[in-house]
C-alpha cells in the first residue's frame, strides 16, 4: 500500500472509530444513543481539527464524549503517521524499513536519517507547549470555576488551540472572555505555535539554544523558516489592521469595547482565521468586509508541517513570487536569493486550483440542497471547512443532512490534502522519458 493511501485510510479509520464512540450512550450527556450523522460530523471535525459543530460540545456530550473529542483532536493534529508511530514507540515495537520509509515520505524528508528522533521531538514539543497552555489558562478559569472544572477546561482548550481545532466547551466559544488578556494571548500563542510548523519550532529552538550557549557561529535559517515566519507575521499584522478598520464602527462586534480591547479582539480574530476556529466576537454579525477578510485569511491558512490547514503560507508566497517574476519579465522565481524549483511552482498551482475546485463544488452542492441560506454564508462555511478552520456564521446546525455530509467530505479533503488524496486514488505518478515539442498559445 502506498503512503498516500495509508494516510488517507488512516484518517478515515480514525473518523469512523470516533463516530462510533461518540454515538454510544456513554458519550452523550443524556445517556441516550446519539445521532450517527451528528457523531460522524463531530468526529470528522475533530480528526480534521476543524471545529465546526452541529451541537453544543459542552452540553450535548458527556465528560467521556468530550474526552474522546480531545483525543481525536490530538490524533488529527499530530497526523496519522506521527500518531501511529508514537503508539508503536509506546508499545516498544521496532520500526520496520517500510514504517521508516512511510514516515520519511509523510514528513517529505530527503532521507530516513533522524525520522524517529523527529517523531520524538514532535511529541515532546507538543506536550510541553500544551502543558504550558494548561497552566496559563488555569489562572483565568480558576476565578470562575472549581479546581477540577477549571483544570478540564484548561486541558481541553489547550489541546484544541495548539492543534488549531477550535472546539470549545462554551456555547459561545470564547466570546465571554473577549476582554481577558490571559485567555486571548494564551490561546493565540498556542494557535500560532501549532500553525507555524514543527520544523520552524525546531529551528527556533536551535537558535535559542545556540544563543544561550554563547556559540559564535551564525545559524543559517532555511528558506522554509524564512518564508513561514515572515509570511505568518505579515498576515497576522495585516489581518489585525483590516479587522480593526472594518469592525471598529460595528455595534455588534468591536464598537462597544475599549480601544485596547478592540485591538486585542481584532488581533484574536486575525490569529483564529489561521485555521483555529475560536471566536471572541459574533462572526454572524460581522460586516461584509470583515467576512471577506476572514475568507481570504482562512483560505491561505497555516504553514506546512503544522496542525493547521488551508493552501498554506508557503504556497501563497510561491504564487506571489511567481506572479512578481512574470510581471518583472524574469524566468527564475527567486525568494531570499534562492531559486524556487519549477516543480514546486507547478505543485503550488495545483494545490490552489484543486482547492478552488473543491470549494466551488461543495458550495454549489450546498446551495442546491439548502437554497434559502445566504450564498456568502455558504462560501464562508465551505472555506472554513476546507481550510479546517471551524469559524461559522451560525448556519452549521440548520443545514440539511446532505449539506452536512458535503461538509464532512470537504473537511476530510482539506485535512489530507487535495494532491495527497488524488495520489491515493490514482496511484503514485510514474516518470516518463518522453518529451513532446513546445508550441506557443495565448495566455492572459
Amino acid at each position: 500500500m502506498t503512503v498516500s493511501r495509508r494516510i488517507c485510510l488512516g484518517f478515515m479509520a480514525a473518523i469512523l472509530t470516533g463516530a462510533i464512540l461518540l454515538t454510544l450512550p456513554i458519550s452523550t450527556a443524556d445517556g441516550e444513543w446519539g445521532s450517527f450523522v451528528t457523531a460522524l460530523f463531530t468526529s470528522t471535525s475533530a480528526v480534521c481539527v476543524t471545529g465546526l459543530i452541529v451541537v453544543d460540545t459542552g452540553t450535548y456530550f458527556s465528560s467521556f464524549g468530550q474526552g474522546v473529542i480531545a483525543l481525536l483532536i490530538q490524533i488529527g493534529g499530530l497526523g496519522y503517521m506521527t500518531a501511529s508511530s508514537f503508539l508503536l514507540l509506546l508499545l516498544g515495537r521496532k520500526f520496520r524499513l517500510r514504517d521508516k520509509v512511510a514516515l520519511q515520505q509523510s514528513f517529505d524528508k530527503p532521507g530516513m536519517a533522524g525520522v524517529l528522533e523527529l517523531v520524538r521531538s514532535i511529541i515532546i514539543a507538543t506536550l510541553i507547549i500544551e502543558a504550558a497552555g494548561v497552566f496559563l489558562l488555569m489562572v483565568a478559569f480558576k476565578s470562575d470555576y472549581s479546581s477540577g472544572r477549571s483544570l478540564w477546561l484548561s486541558v481541553f482548550h489547550s489541546i484544541s488551540a495548539f492543534n488549531n481545532a477550535g472546539f470549545s466547551l462554551f456555547p459561545d466559544s470564547l466570546m465571554g472572555y473577549v476582554t481577558s488578556p490571559i485567555i486571548n494571548f494564551t490561546i493565540t500563542a498556542l494557535i500560532i505555535l501549532g500553525g507555524i510548523g514543527y520544523d520552524t519550532i525546531v529551528e527556533s529552538y536551535r537558535w535559542v539554544l545556540n544563543r544561550l550557549k554563547g556559540r559564535p557561529q551564525r545559524q543559517v535559517f532555511s528558506l522554509q523558516f524564512k518564508i513561514a515566519t515572515t509570511t505568518t507575521l505579515f498576515l497576522l499584522i495585516f489581518g489585525t489592521i483590516l479587522f480593526f478598520y472594518t469592525e471598529i464602527g460595528n455595534q455588534a462586534t468591536l464598537e462597544p469595547l475599549t480601544i485596547g480591547n478592540q485591538v486585542m479582539a481584532a488581533w484574536f480574530q486575525s490569529v483564529t482565521c489561521r485555521t483555529a476556529g475560536f471566536n471572541t466576537i459574533d462572526i454572524g454579525k460581522m460586516t461584509a468586509a470583515g467576512i471577506f477578510v476572514s475568507i481570504i485569511l482562512m483560505f491561505i491558512g497555516a504553514c506546512p508541517g503544522s496542525t493547521g490547514g488551508g493552501i498554506k503560507t508557503t504556497t501563497a508566497r510561491v504564487l506571489f513570487k511567481t506572479t512578481q517574476t512574470v510581471l518583472e519579465g524574469r524566468t527564475q522565481v527567486l525568494c531570499y536569493q534562492r531559486q524556487i524549483p519549477s516543480e514546486l511552482v507547478l505543485k503550488a498551482v495545483g494545490v490552489v486550483v484543486g482547492s478552488l475546485m473543491v470549494a466551488t463544488i461543495s458550495s454549489t452542492l450546498i446551495a442546491i440542497s439548502d437554497p434559502t441560506i445566504s450564498p456568502i454564508a455558504i462560501v464562508f462555511e465551505v472555506v472554513s471547512a476546507f481550510a479546517t478552520v471551524g469559524l461559522s456564521m451560525g448556519i452549521t446546525a440548520s443545514l440539511s443532512t446532505f449539506a452536512k455530509l458535503v461538509l464532512v467530505g470537504t473537511m476530510y479533503i482539506g485535512r489530507v490534502g487535495v494532491l495527497l488524496l488524488l495520489s491515493a486514488i490514482l496511484g503514485e505518478p510514474t516518470p516518463s522519458a518522453l518529451r513532446y515539442p513546445d508550441e506557443e498559445i495565448l495566455v492572459g
